[in-house]
């Protein structure tokens, strides 16, 4: 599963995400390759993200663009998606930085015992068959006083709809994660390259 609207338009993880990799930075939400766009990513994501150094873990990384700002800003990143084309776009993209990634699935990354100071994800826990599970085990990978960064969303107006609401998510953070925090996302177009009217958000929430 990768991040972005490709993987709103059905279902996500029936999408051939390989054949996919190509256009997908067409998209300009994706690839950031718009300065508006890209700089409005790089601001959310530096508020979200610690002012220091650490280790951030993006998964579902797609073609690397929220991993490139990251490494942008400091930080080391590790990034896993479960498309080789996907993962080999976003190594050229962060080549000579300080950035690793890995083919395999978002809801149990091969990284071992490894831990890190963020877990960011975007547009993918929606899509995964236990959010709460997967939840669980990604707080698993996070080191004490590290943090969840999620962006997600209900998308469009099929029914029933596409997506997980703020409300759920934070339901199932409750348990696992301190300081949760929601951010609309849905009424600053900078984000998406166009005005939207479905719900966007971010969830930030820390760990003991």
């Amino acid at each position: 599963m990768t991040n972005g609207e490709h993987a709103i338009t059905g279902a996500g993880m029936d999408v051939d995400w390989d054949a996919e990799a190509g256009s997908f930075d067409d998209e300009p939400d994706h690839g950031l390759r718009d300065p508006e766009v890209r700089q409005a990513w790089a601001s959310r994501l530096r508020s979200w993200l610690p002012e220091r150094p650490c280790d951030v873990l993006d998964l579902g990384c797609g073609t690397g663009s929220l991993s490139l700002l990251a490494a942008e800003q400091g930080h080391r990143v590790t990034g896993v998606d479960r498309s080789p084309a996907m993962v080999g776009l976003a190594r050229a993209k962060l080549a000579g930085r300080d950035a690793a990634f890995l083919v395999g699935d978002a809801a149990a990354p091969p990284v071992g015992e490894e831990r890190f100071d963020v877990v960011l994800v975007r547009h993918v826990l929606w899509a995964l068959p236990d959010p709460g599970r997967v939840l669980r085990h990604w707080r698993g990978l996070l080191r004490p006083g590290g943090r969840f960064v999620l962006v997600e969303g209900v998308w469009g107006s099929t029914v029933p709809t596409v997506g997980i609401p703020a409300d759920r998510l934070t339901a199932l953070l409750a348990p696992l994660a301190r300081d949760v925090r929601v951010e609309r996302l849905s009424g600053d177009a900078r984000l998406w390259g166009k005005e939207v009217d479905d719900e966007r958000y971010a969830v930030v929430a820390g760990v003991a």
